[in-house]
């Protein structure tokens, strides 16, 4: 028996027999040619058959994942058709008289190589899109595929998995995913969590010598693979999958019930979604609303600005799925990880730190105009909230909130129905707002606690880059300590408080939170039932022990230790 460690990338823990996934065998000859026509013809004929290809992978993404996932096809339709490249390879053919592989790998080796060198982390990731793309049109142009996924259940293990790979897999015969390569945030473990199977990232390159065929144990909570393990280690893996299975089947008997503790303390547990399939899928998992919907969604697979038209009929259409539960819509948050090309958005050094969010915003007056005036019109007759993501300063709150008063303003002058009143809230994602949240709650109606990007600004630490990643841990007491602080100032001002960062759902956190009195818990929709079910588990004041002791110590995993040690089924 060996123990492979890594990081967890998705909970849950799944038995099987490994098997080791190759990408396709991509090897090729570099010559000359002698009709670099003919080759350049051949070249478009390949690009051509990738875009259909990735066009139908888009559409499995969608139907199995939700637009918000499949949005990564449609940002390498865009890469597949850029200009550049596409001038790169095509001089390479007529002027150097180099075959379609070779001029496509020296020109894609030219742009990743350049992205690799920047200094932004996250366009230092695109590099491994750009090579993503280019093994598609070059498997086509050698007639060569990656290898056909397990013919039977089974954990895949791989070097790395491109995120095409992850979504053509037969899920029916996916158990989870190892990888030697990859962080929390790499594809592979955000399309894992999305198709809610476990997965372990950045094991290293032992896991690619694993041979294929031996039993695993993967645990995606623990972030570990367990190779041949003994009968004992079988054992015990199999009563946490029974009991879990069991626990998993009580939960969802009671999903529609409300969450409330031993002692008789009520809290909200709603969903974070960005569709109206989402929505649905919310209320079958016992939402009791929406703590975040992105409206990101209406931005994505397309390439023009949604009218306001449009974002209304799709923001009643889903207050309408949601049956009158309430609702809160954030506001445009692009830039940083969630490019939006034909934005035009400048180069940006770092733009995690850029114009982005309610800076971008407030910068495009009128495509901020056009979503507040959907928004309110949605609102009329429904129980919608909005709230403005990464405001970091009283001013661009004010600014925020002129503008939906001056789109109220006009749609009111226009006759069109309205609600009485709109709630406003913020999300409360960096430092800033965190440590001025005495302040900013005088202005709001309500905080929502992004900890995902509250995590990386506190810590100082890129969630996409995979060797600090785990320094961007929302279990750190820096965190919890800017946690507790903006939930203490809401209060003190009578205002509520929701979390819609992935820590709401995370089982080891749920008892602190509630500890430090957080009023409501927004979740992908699948952690719904069982984070009510651990609710119902707790009693109040035990909850406020463990988040006052935790707040005390040094490290995530001492966090994470105290609560395994306190709280019995986490």
């Amino acid at each position: 028996m060996k123990t492979l460690e890594g990081i967890a990338a998705s909970p849950g823990i799944a038995i099987g027999d490994a098997f080791q996934f190759q990408a396709a065998d991509l090897r090729f000859e570099r010559r000359r040619v002698d009709d670099p026509a003919a080759e350049w013809r051949r070249f478009e004929a390949a690009a051509a058959t990738a875009a259909e290809q990735l066009a139908e992978v888009c559409d499995r993404a969608t139907a199995e994942l939700g637009p918000e996932q499949a949005a990564i096809f449609q940002a390498h339709l865009m890469m597949l058709e850029d200009p550049e490249l596409r001038v790169a390879v095509q001089t390479a053919i007529e002027e150097q008289g180099l075959n379609a592989e070779a001029a496509l790998s020296d020109a894609a080796a030219f742009y990743a190589e350049a992205l690799e060198a920047l200094d932004d982390e996250y366009l230092r990731a695109r590099a491994a899109d750009v090579r993503d793309i280019t093994g598609r049109v070059l498997g086509i142009l050698l007639g060569r595929e990656a290898q056909a996924g397990p013919q039977a259940p089974a954990i895949i293990l791989a070097r790395d998995l491109t995120p095409s790979d992850t979504v053509l897999l037969d899920k029916s015969r996916v158990l989870g995913f190892c990888t030697a390569e990859g962080g929390p945030t790499s594809h592979t473990a955000i399309l894992a969590r999305a198709l809610g199977l476990p997965a372990v990232v950045g094991v290293g390159e032992e896991v690619l010598a694993v041979p294929a065929g031996v039993t695993v144990v993967l645990d995606g909570a623990a972030g570990r693979l367990v190779v041949q393990p003994d009968e004992p280690e079988l054992c015990a893996c199999r009563e946490r999958m029974a009991a879990a299975t069991a626990l998993q089947a009580e939960a969802q008997r009671r999903a529609m019930e409300p969450a409330v503790t031993c002692d008789g303390h009520r809290v909200e547990v709603v969903a974070n979604i960005g569709s109206v399939r989402d929505a649905q899928a919310a209320v079958q998992a016992g939402a009791e609303g929406v703590g975040l919907l992105r409206s990101e969604f209406l931005y994505l697979e397309r390439s023009s600005l949604p009218s306001e038209e449009e974002q209304y009929r799709a923001y009643r259409d889903i207050l309408e799925a949601m049956g009158g539960r309430p609702v809160i819509l954030r506001t445009l948050d692009a830039g940083a990880d969630k490019e939006i090309a034909y934005l035009g958005m400048p180069h940006e050094q770092n733009p995690a730190l850029g114009v982005r969010a309610i800076r971008l915003c407030l910068a495009r007056a009128e495509l901020f105009r056009a979503q507040l005036r959907a928004a309110l019109r949605a609102a009329a007759g429904h129980n919608l909230k909005v709230m403005f993501p990464m405001v970091a300063t009283a001013g661009e709150l004010r600014a925020a909130r002129a503008a939906l008063d001056a789109a109220r303003e006009e749609l009111a002058a226009e006759g069109v129905p309205l609600p009485e009143r709109l709630e406003v809230g913020i999300m409360v994602e960096v430092p800033a707002a965190a440590l001025m949240a005495d302040r900013l709650a005088r202005e709001v109606d309500f905080f929502s606690i992004g900890t995902n990007d509250l995590s990386q600004y506190t810590m100082a630490a890129d969630r996409t880059n995979a060797q600090v990643a785990a320094l961007a841990n929302a279990l750190q007491p820096a965190v919890l300590r800017l946690v507790a602080r903006v939930i203490d100032a809401a209060h003190a001002e009578g205002k509520w408080v929701g979390m819609c960062g992935e820590l709401a759902g995370e089982p080891l956190a749920i008892p602190i939170l509630l500890g430090l009195g957080l009023d409501e818990f927004s979740m992908n929709p699948p952690a719904i039932p069982m984070a009510k079910q651990l609710i119902r588990s707790l009693e109040v004041a035990a909850a406020r022990q463990v988040a006052r002791a935790a707040l005390e110590l040094n490290s995530a995993e001492e966090v994470a230790a105290l609560v395994r040690a306190r709280v019995p089924g986490v």
